[in-house]
């Protein structure tokens, strides 16, 4: 009941249909001891009594109540059905919802395949718990019950047997149920296949294209193989409680008749004795089927707990590392500091106590080698993360008291790849300002130049992105999103390798966007073209997450330090061509 008090939190307002269902299914295996308890009046009345009036009437009872038995279980499985797909429909709308709300921080620490797999198919996990289970779960425990008080109702004798039966299957119940941290293990080895399939297949086109061999995707190799060791060893050791149970029901026959024959001559009612014997072997059909039903229940359960606590698991960590928000609107000014700020992705500390100060309305650029914190910095101050120690401050106030909402609107973030939408071009700028007029989103376009853009369709700006016929080149795409940010009218800007989509034709076009986004606006570049950033306010140099040098082009220049080392590695590889030479 602990798995079933979980599972239905989940489905607060449908609840009393799986208690229904638990009902139902209990009142159709009443229903069903009742039907075999006619079924020994039947027996007795032929066998004993001779009375085939009588029996002929039990016959019909019989009918009735095994089909109403039957007819009860039905509805008591369509009713734990409708249940079940409404659980698994809100556990994947708590992922989603969960997914849209989470840190940018939990996308980094755990892959998209283990995302997918964990809400997913372990919502459908709890699927068989729910739909199948509910019913068998009613009639596995309360159909050997009611059996046992039938088996005595027929004889002392048929009670004992069923008795002895019982305690000897439920004995071997626990061996066929295998080991829990057995089952732990194997639910373990398995979700770590199902996620790294689903990352090797996401990457076969790079395996296609430099002709990487299975072998050195280690990670599924290595899952592969512990999941077919996990399942093979689950299977054997569940292999001889197994055949013991089926020998001992499929035998019951041979275990009980051939002692048996040994006292018939001694027996004074041997037709009453064969009533008693077939009743034995129907209720041992009935505890088979009841056990077995324990025991698939045993497993269903451990699963649906497994994926349910391990959807819990995931929620909460969509929830750790947000960032909190307060109640301030506005801001007063857009300087922004950075005092001491620390920050880690997992055991890879990133930022050190980093202090630094931004002035509003001016350009900087952050330059360092690969890891060195700029893009870390560029989406600490977009409120992407929860810092580990520290504090941002913009307009004079730690990020945490501005609202959500001042922060979206007053911050724009530029990718190096723009991501636009199944829409009319118009509409994918036009999402930036719900509240913008036509005149506003066609004069946002004009400043990014995307007039050229939508001179070449038909359809101009109502022209659907991603239709037949419709190409972008990587330049022309990043002018709609410079467009958009345009239109948002934010005072703070970010820009991640935004110039990194230019092309030999979009070069100017795209210049000419950066300019008119930029006007009397803050704004933060992360470029590694360094000719892009020459004409910065000021250029901040990091190295493995420290702030090492700051100053104009000429100042940092003339240091002869940290980017001026990377500057003439930068002209280096920019004039190293290939030599017609041939290479010996």
């Amino acid at each position: 009941m602990k798995v079933y008090k979980k599972l239905f939190r989940y489905v607060p307002d449908n609840k009393l249909i799986g208690y229904l269902a638990i009902i139902i299914s209990g009142i159709s295996a009443f229903f069903m001891v009742y039907g075999y308890y006619y079924i020994y009046k039947f027996f007795d009345e032929i066998i004993v009594k001779g009375n085939y009036e009588n029996a002929g009437f039990h016959s019909t009872r019989i009918v009735f109540y095994l089909t109403l038995s039957g007819l009860l279980y039905l509805a008591s499985g369509i009713t734990s059905h409708k249940l079940a797909f409404r659980l698994e429909t809100n556990l994947r709308k708590r992922g989603i919802d969960g997914l849209t709300d989470s840190s940018f921080r939990f996308f980094d620490l755990n892959s998209s395949g283990y995302i997918r797999k964990t809400i997913d198919d372990n919502a459908a996990k709890t699927h068989m718990a729910v739909a199948h289970m509910l019913p068998d779960n009613s009639q596995a425990f309360l159909v050997p019950f009611f059996a046992i008080i039938l088996s005595f109702i027929i004889s002392f004798r048929v009670g004992t047997a069923i008795i002895i039966l019982t305690v000897v299957s439920g004995l071997i119940l626990k061996g066929m149920m295998g080991n829990g941290e057995f089952m732990k293990l194997y639910q373990a080895s398995l979700d770590t296949l199902s996620a790294e399939t689903v990352e090797y297949i996401r990457g076969v086109q790079v395996v296609k294209i430099f002709g990487t061999k299975l072998k050195s995707f280690k990670a599924l190799h290595e899952a592969i193989t512990n999941y077919s060791k996990y399942a093979y060893d689950y299977s054997l050791s569940c292999k001889k409680p197994y055949v013991l149970y089926q020998l001992i029901f499929l035998g019951l026959i041979a275990i009980i008749s051939i002692p048996l024959s040994f006292f018939l001559t001694g027996i004074s009612y041997p037709k009453t004795v064969a009533v008693e014997l077939i009743m034995i072997f129907f209720l041992a059909g009935v505890m088979m089927v009841s056990f077995m039903k324990i025991m698939w229940a045993s497993m269903n359960m451990f699963k649906a707990g497994y994926a349910i606590e391990h959807l819990e698991n995931l929620y909460n960590k969509m929830q750790e590392d947000k960032l909190s928000y307060g109640r301030r609107e506005h801001f007063d000014n857009f300087n922004i500091e950075f005092e001491n700020v620390s920050f880690s992705y997992g055991e890879n500390k990133v930022l050190r106590n980093i202090s630094f100060s931004l002035d509003e309305k001016k350009t900087y650029a952050l330059v360092g080698h690969s890891g060195s914190g700029k893009s870390t910095i560029a989406k600490l101050l977009s409120g992407f993360y929860k810092i580990d120690s520290g504090e941002i401050k913009i307009g004079g106030f730690p990020l945490e008291e501005y609202t959500k909402e001042a922060i979206i609107r007053n911050i724009s973030f530029v990718f190096q790849d723009s991501k636009l939408f199944k829409k009319s071009i118009y509409e994918n700028v036009a999402l930036a300002d719900d509240k913008a007029g036509r005149e506003e989103v066609m004069e946002a376009m004009s400043l990014a130049g995307c007039d050229e853009i939508i001179a070449k369709f038909k359809e101009r700006e109502n022209t659907i992105i991603g239709s037949k016929g419709v190409h972008l080149s990587g330049g022309e795409k990043q002018r709609i999103a410079i467009a958009r940010a345009i239109l948002k009218k934010s005072s703070i800007i970010i820009m991640d390798e935004a110039s990194a989509a230019i092309d030999a034709d979009n070069e100017y076009e795209l210049q000419k966007a950066f300019k008119n986004l930029m006007k009397d606006k803050t704004v933060i570049m992360i470029a590694h073209r360094m000719t892009s950033i020459q004409n910065v306010d000021e250029i901040i140099v990091l190295e493995n997450g420290k702030l090492m040098e700051r100053g104009d082009n000429e100042t940092l220049i003339r240091k002869n330090g940290i980017y001026s080392r990377l500057l003439n590695l930068y002209n280096t590889a920019n004039n190293w061509r290939v030599s017609n030479e041939k290479l010996l």
